[in-house]
């Protein structure tokens, strides 16, 4: 139901039953109240921005709920299971997909309460439940003397069940991985409330690993509520080192044969020359060119190691730490979309990935794709997470539409999307699915995706979990 300002009306109510026996269960931690429902109606998906600033919310949920445990996640599942009502599991909104956006109505469950940690040093494993922020883990394991090594650029509001969920990565990936490399165990709420645990092991042969069913599930199979995640201790060194290259392809191709000697820098990004201008332009050196930042960590042993490797394999001049101290510095920005939004600018980033060897063809082709768009001011791209098989691609663009912001969005979107296919790549490598890739979706996993819509009818035979996301 669409709704404009203040008076705006939730898809629709829920049954008295319902609302009695949530009530009971969680006193004031659930809510129908307009500020609440205003307030998970939306994450930062840059389509639902541009509803904030009309005031206007196509989809807004019936009810906002708080558990603090995993029996009372269950509760409210089995509830709405029971009756047949639309469940959203929600962390820290910083999505920019719509994978949050309660399309059908329903309950959004927000998990952040849900902040327990518990460190086996002798393991090197942490417990964590679903909600912790990001930022308050990282820096517990720190206190301890251990990192997780999962630093995403919304560390700082977002939650160990979306990363999971979405499954992220982050900007020291090519040492650590992602989030999917660091889980060893989970709990999950299934769609009929029952819960269901896969304990820690450091690796198990039993069956196909159900673990990685709920990892970038995106809430459409259940809710995850806890995790077991591997831990490493704190780098001994750390080395800054940075690059000017005259081309892309060049810098690209320094870091492949890195990578294929076996190091692994715990961050690499190289950027475009649209980009080295827009983020470095306080360095000379830099202007017209290229720039790579890289950082080496570990056992000094290790990390001098790596430090030889990349000077030998880099051909490029060096120009030592302070470009990699500005991006340290200045990493956790992304203030754009919101500041150009109210001036009608659209501003947004898109992920993708592709082998090495259609990486520059895909790279090319995208940036015309977006420039061709019309209403388009800029697309550029970093590479900014590298493999010894490939790399992630995150462009930025921004466009003035003369007509709908929406239409024009979507219509960048559909080129990148369609470009990205015809170049072999993966349409997301790290901010997931959502509402936003959707319609693309069953283009990169052809008959497979009829695959995955058998198992969330197995599962969720109702589609009470996140209907709509991903498509499903």
């Amino acid at each position: 139901m669409t709704s404009t300002g203040p008076a705006f009306k939730p898809g629709y109510a829920l049954p008295s039953e319902v609302l009695e026996k949530l009530r009971n269960l969680l006193g004031e931690r659930f809510s129908t109240g307009d500020a609440d429902l205003l307030s998970y109606s939306h994450d930062y998906w840059p389509i639902s921005l541009q509803w904030v600033l009309k005031g206007s919310f196509p989809w807004v949920p019936s009810a906002v709920a708080w558990p603090e445990n995993t029996f009372e996640v269950q509760e409210i599942v089995k509830t709405a299971y029971g009756n047949s009502i639309p469940v959203y599991a929600f962390g820290g909104g910083s999505g920019v997909l719509g994978g949050t956006v309660p399309e059908k109505g329903g309950i959004v469950v927000d998990l952040k309460r849900m902040r327990s940690i518990r460190l086996n040093e002798e393991d090197m494993v942490v417990e964590a439940e679903a909600g912790v922020n990001g930022y308050y883990l990282e820096k517990y394991l720190n206190s301890k003397g251990y990192t997780l090594g999962h630093i995403p650029q919304s560390i700082y509001v977002s939650t160990l069940g979306g990363w999971i969920a979405t499954k992220a990565t982050g900007q020291f990936s090519t040492k650590y991985g992602g989030i999917e490399d660091m889980v060893l165990g989970l709990e999950a709420v299934l769609p009929w409330g029952s819960a269901v645990t896969l304990p820690p092991h450091p690796r198990t042969s039993t069956g196909p690993d159900l673990r990685r069913l709920f990892i970038g599930s995106e809430g459409v199979l259940g809710i995850v509520t806890r995790a077991w995640l591997k831990t490493c201790i704190l780098p001994e060194e750390r080395v800054l080192l940075s690059y000017v290259s005259e081309t892309f392809e060049e810098a690209l191709e320094s870091v492949r044969r890195i990578l294929k000697r076996g190091a692994k820098p715990a961050v690499v990004r190289v950027y475009d020359e649209a980009e080295t201008k827009r983020h470095f332009y306080m360095f000379e050196e830099a202007y017209g060119r290229i720039m790579t930042v890289i950082v080496v960590e570990g056992d000094s042993g290790i990390a001098g190691a790596e430090r030889r490797i990349v000077e030998e394999e880099f051909r490029g001049r060096m120009l030592g730490e302070e470009p990699v101290k500005h991006w340290l510095e200045t990493r956790f920005m992304v203030k754009e979309a919101s500041e150009f939004a109210p001036l009608g600018v659209v501003f947004d980033t898109i992920e993708v990935s592709v082998g090495w060897s259609r990486a520059m063809s895909l790279y090319r082709s995208l940036v015309e794709a977006v420039r061709a768009v019309k209403g388009t001011l800029f697309a550029s791209a970093h590479a900014s997470h590298f493999y010894p098989q490939g790399v992630c691609f995150y462009f930025t663009f921004a466009g003035v539409p003369r007509g709908n912001p929406e239409k024009y969005y979507n219509d960048v979107w559909e080129a990148a999307m369609k470009t990205t296919l015809e170049n072999g790549g993966s349409i997301s490598h790290h901010h997931g699915v959502g509402r936003q890739r959707r319609s693309w979706l069953k283009n990169e996993l052809g008959p497979a995706f009829n695959l995955l819509k058998k198992v969330k009818t197995a599962l969720d035979d109702k589609g009470v979990m996140n209907p709509g996301n991903m498509g499903l």
